[in-house]
């Protein structure tokens, strides 16, 4: 639902929101040209006596004195044609410059109060302002699901370029689009008196008349006493009026002075509400305050980019999207089925459940994990579907799932069955499925299955859960999913090297040609995306759906797509890619991975690797143009065989991207493992991380936990352990 309401909202206001935003950045500026333009009064301060007796010594004629917000000094005086307004020196009363409005900013500001539409203008302004408002509570309550709870709100998001730049530049605009938000609310709901400004009534006029000469501008105590950085306005009596007086307006109140005695009459001070009033105002103009009004143009900035971001996004995830057929609402529902997914592809195994079910007569409804709704009046039953992500979190669609169970809108229990969907070659596999298993266990909910998982979207695997779920329910379900062939697109090979033949464990760096693809295809969603390097290059074979992923060793800067690839005794994707020359052709698509990747900032990093575990790792090292400090612990079999990107590595270690290397091969004499190298640099290790430095793994699980092993040895006199790393985010694991 909050995901609906902000889409539509967003659509539908487009139009005016974009005036809105782009009309009020402009203005933002304003105040702090004015304010470069202004005129400094002396160090030691200069009364508005001052200031009245020099203007009007150098203007004769001078009429009234205005201090703008900006710190310029405006006299309006009688000049040979009409009226003049003059800049002033406020130290000298010299005249400076000429005064007029800008016509452009008089312009901008009629766009940006009323759309030049008058009442019903500001009217439309401000449910523009309001609907800018909830856009962005409600982007900063998805924000937060997204990201785990708003415990985890700022934290390092996740998820693709799009979204991770719709995330960050989400939270980073959110103050300053609810400060701009707010107090345009106000000044509009003030403007068409709903809410009182705190304006009082003006001061009486004095009745009674000055008596005797006037006394010099200098001289007039009531003036004298107010410095300049106070003064609003200033009215001169008119001469040929002997019974005119000073009207005098400042920042605390407004009043008269009597010109033959120097006394204030019928002072007004303003109430507090005019005071919040006035302060409300200078928060959403800026004037008088120029660097507030810098601060949220730029906030407003970020909105036609989040504009567009959030557009791309729906339109990719539509594209991406599974259709249901036969949805029906969750009120009516006997059977539920929410899905967690972080590609795509849970949604195709949830919509042949969903078939089959719906075609046995049940009433079912299919939603992700985190629209799961407070209440299912008619459930008999509960599937859960869900893929794990990165580390064991939780995938896009299911981020807030956990925290939602533990609030207030938690659905009531139902008998239940999870499926988690997953990859046994990582080290937390079906982690999520576990943990949200284990969690409604804990509720008191009724398992109406155990647990199952489901490997590398096995077909078979998941129809015989079918057949599971079939003799509880008492029903012939027949689970045959045929899952779609992903959207990829062909790479070229143009160059490979070829490593370790020698030691029986062939390896190849294989180096593809950068698709092209037009920017518009890009937006669409149908280009070939933004990488780095710790992405995955999914490959799909000919006649099969289902991708196999290798860590990319190269970034869209470096201008080409590269993977390490071993040869594996029966391997059919890494038996293809080795048979590979020069001008033949692989499908693929990139899938993101920003969960492996050294942290943003100038600490070390300290990158460990074995065999193609050098891949990802490679790739950080050629895109370090910065020189951070990165040291690599690589191991292999033979040096002279399988030591891969030898001779690019001497390049980085020659211009300093890498800063150290430490090598260990297995098959050489007096040889070794990765971890027992780290085991004899422990003290270099130890003072590396205790400076910050940031531990990277990339390679087979077996040596993963040989390293993990080795560190935990090596850092327990130092009171550390790769558990407290990792959860500092200090402490990376890339292993298959």
């Amino acid at each position: 639902m909050l995901r609906w309401l902000h889409r539509v909202l967003a659509l539908s206001v487009v139009i005016p929101l974009m005036a809105l935003v782009v009309s009020g950045s402009v203005l933002s500026v304003m105040p702090a040209l004015d304010r470069a333009g202004a005129i400094s009064p002396p160090a030691d301060g200069i009364s508005v006596a001052e200031l009245a007796a020099r203007t009007a010594g150098t203007l004769p004629g001078v009429e009234e004195i205005k201090r703008l917000p900006s710190g310029k000094v405006v006299a309006f005086h009688a000049g040979t044609d009409g009226p003049v307004a003059t800049v002033v020196d406020p130290a000298t009363g010299e005249p400076v410059s000429a005064y007029a409005p800008s016509a452009f900013e008089r312009w901008t500001t009629n766009l940006h109060r009323s759309f030049f539409l008058g009442d019903g203008g500001r009217m439309a302004a401000g449910a523009a302002a309001l609907a800018l408002l909830v856009l962005t509570l409600s982007g900063l309550q998805m924000t937060a699901r997204r990201m785990g709870g708003w415990a985890r709100l700022l934290e390092r998001s996740r998820g693709s370029v799009m979204e991770r730049l719709h995330a960050d530049l989400g939270r980073l605009t959110t103050a300053g689009l609810i400060v701009s938000t707010l107090t345009a609310l106000f000044l509009s709901l003030t403007t068409f008196g709903l809410i009182p400004d705190g304006r009082a009534q003006a001061p009486a006029f004095p009745t009674m008349a000055p008596n005797g000469p006037a006394l010099p501008v200098a001289g007039i105590d009531a003036l004298r006493g107010i410095d300049l950085s106070q003064l609003r306005k200033l009215t001169f009596p008119n001469p040929a009026d002997p019974t005119d007086v000073f009207h005098l307006s400042t920042a605390d109140g407004e009043g008269y002075v009597d010109p033959s005695s120097g006394e204030l009459l019928a002072w007004q001070a303003h109430t507090l509400g005019r005071r919040i009033y006035e302060f409300i105002y200078r928060m959403h103009t800026g004037r008088g305050l120029w660097w507030v009004g810098v601060l949220l143009g730029l906030t407003a900035l970020g909105v036609p980019v989040l504009g567009v971001s959030g557009t791309a996004l729906w339109w990719w995830r539509r594209r991406a999207r599974v259709p249901i057929a036969a949805n029906v609402p969750a009120r009516t529902a006997d059977t539920v089925i929410l899905v967690g997914s972080e590609g795509g592809s849970t949604w195709g195994f949830a919509r042949t459940l969903h078939t089959a079910l719906t075609a046995s007569g049940h009433k079912v409804h299919t939603v992700a994990m985190d629209h799961v709704a407070p209440s299912y009046p008619a459930a008999q039953r509960m599937f859960l579907l869900t893929a794990t992500h990165g580390d064991g979190t939780a995938p896009a669609s299911a981020g807030a799932f956990l925290e939602r169970l533990d609030g207030n809108g938690a659905p009531s229990p139902v008998p239940f069955a999870v499926l988690g969907f997953g990859d046994r070659q990582f080290p937390q596999f079906c982690r999520f499925a576990r943990d949200v298993d284990a969690t409604l266990t804990q509720r008191g909910w009724t398992s109406l299955l155990p647990l199952e998982t489901i490997d590398r979207q096995s077909q078979q695997e998941f129809a015989r859960w079918g057949k599971s779920l079939s003799a509880v329910l008492g029903e012939d379900l027949v689970l045959a999913h045929v899952p779609e062939r992903p959207r990829t697109h062909a790479l070229t090979l143009i160059d490979r090297i070829d490593y370790g033949t020698e030691v029986q464990a062939p390896t190849c760096v294989l180096r593809f040609a950068l698709p092209r693809s037009s920017a518009f295809a890009r937006f669409a969603g149908g280009g070939w995306p933004p990488f780095s390097a710790g992405d995955l290059l999914a490959i799909v074979l000919p006649d099969d759906t289902l991708p196999r992923s290798y860590s990319l060793a190269s970034s869209t800067d470096d201008g080409f797509v590269e993977i390490c690839v071993r040869k594996h005794p029966g391997g059919l994707c890494s038996g293809l890619l080795h048979g590979l020359r020069p001008g033949d052709h692989i499908e693929a698509f990139v899938k993101p991975n920003p969960s492996v990747r050294p942290m943003h900032g100038r600490k070390p990093v300290i990158l460990i690797g074995a065999g193609t575990g050098i891949g990802p790792l490679a790739g950080f090292i050629r895109a370090n143009r910065g020189r951070r400090p990165l040291h690599l612990y690589f191991g292999g079999r033979d040096p002279e065989s399988d030591f891969l990107y030898r001779r690019e590595i001497q390049g980085w270690l020659d211009d300093r991207r890498l800063t150290s290397l430490s090598t260990v091969f297995s098959r050489v004499s007096g040889g070794g493992y990765v971890q027992d190298r780290l085991r004899a640099d422990a003290d270099r290790l130890r003072t590396l991380i205790g400076a910050g430095a940031q531990v990277l793994v990339c390679g087979g699980r077996e040596m993963a936990a040989g390293v993990k092993e080795a560190l935990g040895e090596l850092l327990g006199p130092a009171g550390l352990t790769p558990g407290f790393l990792k959860d500092d985010g200090r402490y990376l694991e890339d292993v298959y």
